[in-house]
């Protein structure tokens, strides 16, 4: 037992600095994969969040929610349709996705932050015109699939200052009330940016950038943003590891200070990344 405790305060210690260093500043975490799916990885990632808060932290969750987008469009016998790894959203797949993540997924993130010890408030990025956007094709191929024109970072300001954990549906408006689905890492880039945050976590479902995506030993711990277009024509960053690193590359070049690309499906892996030496996943850096 004392071994134990021992153990446990030799984990604190290694902490300290993390959490002195860290006390008063904002980090992004971008929500989404196994982490949202497992109810034993939920709720560590709940615990993981108000464990930032109370030891001074200011976390910021941007949240996805697309398997719960395509079950429910499933249940509604609304056709899916994808071009180029995107979803076709004509105005009936809207009010299902504004529904599915500004509604179902939105509220039980909070619920379990608050169950937690937390206090949470969701808001989509309509609410206070806090996203604005446009759409990604102006042909209109793609419907109401969006990217971030500009944040209004005033509505999370308040939050924060209030002792809240904004938590955030990545939904934007554009100047007609047109509601738009935009991709949640680049929503989490763009807020990361706006607030100075001093860091982003995109939880994902792998350990991080791989040399060998066969390989799971030759994970690149660091990532320069120089890097990015040689490892990309090489291969190295390929399919749904291209938009990751082109919002954390983004992010840092924006003046976010470190980025991780973490796996979520290893138990409490931010603070993992956060508050111990090693740390997991990989960090982009703009160095």
């Amino acid at each position: 037992m004392i071994c134990s405790a021992m153990e446990k305060a030799e984990v604190l210690v290694e902490a300290l600095p993390y959490i002195k260093d860290f006390y008063g500043k904002r980090v992004v975490v971008k929500y989404g994969g196994a982490a949202m799916k497992d109810c034993d990885l939920k709720q560590k990632v709940m615990q993981d969040i108000v464990l930032m808060k109370y030891v001074g932290m200011h976390p910021i969750v941007v949240h996805g929610g697309g398997p719960e987008i395509t079950g429910m469009l499933g249940r509604l016998n609304i056709k899916t349709e994808f071009v180029d790894g995107l979803r076709v959203t004509d105005q009936a797949t809207m009010e299902v996705v504004e529904m599915v993540l500004g509604g179902k997924v939105n509220k039980e993130i909070v619920s379990g932050l608050n169950a937690s010890g937390g206090k949470a408030i969701g808001i989509s990025g309509k609410d206070g015109e806090l996203i604005k956007a446009r759409p990604v094709d102006p042909s209109g191929r793609l419907g109401f699939v969006g990217e971030v024109e500009a944040i209004n970072p005033q509505i999370i300001e308040t939050l924060i200052d209030n002792g809240y954990i904004p938590v955030i549906a990545p939904i934007g408006i554009d100047p007609e009330q047109n509601s738009y689905n935009i991709n949640a890492d680049m929503v989490a880039a763009a807020i990361a940016v706006a607030m100075r945050a001093d860091k982003l976590v995109l939880l994902t479902d792998v350990p991080g950038l791989l040399a060998d995506t066969n390989d799971a030993d030759s994970l690149i711990s660091v990532l320069k943003v120089s890097q990015v277009p040689s490892y990309t024509q090489a291969g190295i960053i390929a399919g749904g590891m291209i938009p990751k690193v082109k919002c954390c590359a983004e992010a840092v070049t924006g003046g976010v200070s470190r980025t991780h690309i973490v796996d979520g499906r290893v138990a409490h892996s931010i603070l993992l990344e956060i508050f111990t030496d090693e740390g997991i996943g990989t960090m982009v850096v703009n160095e």
